[in-house]
């Protein structure tokens, strides 16, 4: 089975070998950041999974997990209408946020969760995402800490999906347009 989902793939844009290292460099970074503060580290399932995973193990800082699951819809809308799946059991009013994100594209989606989060009262609320498609961007959003800005491209692997598939490649690829243009 994994053979076929590496055969979907047109090409590999990030090395699991790329990523891992940028990602230490990141935690390194947010450790001094966030050194004594303990903050709610907000995994932004499903998509996000991997990276967070990856992302905390590299850290040093103390800090508190929690999850949530959202989407976004509004026919063309800036900002969209959030649907909150499954929502945060944190109270984060006056704590320190890192939003950990896999890819922003449009932004319509973490706009509105950003604005929802914000009106929590948190001390600061920051976002970091794996994958940044600003080409895209609808939304005036904007990360704080981006570990790759990406081409215009339906990525897939390392948490990112197409039909739920895809999530456990170890790498993110390009998906072939003849598998999403059926």
């Amino acid at each position: 089975m994994k053979e076929q989902m590496h055969a979907d793939v047109e090409r590999i844009m990030l090395t699991e070998a790329e990523m891992q290292a940028r990602i230490k460099e990141i935690a390194g970074k947010l450790d001094l950041i966030y050194k004594d503060k303990n903050p709610v580290m907000v995994c932004i399932l499903k998509g996000s999974i991997v990276f967070f995973s990856d992302l905390i193990r590299n850290m040093s800082a103390k800090m508190e997990l929690d999850f949530m699951s959202v989407s976004s819809y509004g026919a063309g809308t800036t900002s969209g209408e959030l649907k909150i799946k499954q929502d945060l059991r944190t109270n984060i009013e006056g704590r320190d946020v890192l939003v950990v994100e896999d890819i922003i594209d449009s932004g319509n989606t973490l706009y509105a969760l950003k604005k929802l989060l914000n009106d929590r009262k948190p001390a600061s609320l920051n976002i970091i995402t794996l994958l940044d498609k600003p080409e895209r961007r609808v939304a005036p959003i904007v990360p704080d800490y981006t570990c790759f800005v990406i081409e215009d491209e339906f990525v897939i692997g390392y948490g990112l999906d197409y039909a739920e598939q895809y999530r456990n490649l170890p790498y993110v690829g390009v998906l072939k347009r003849s598998v999403y243009e059926k």
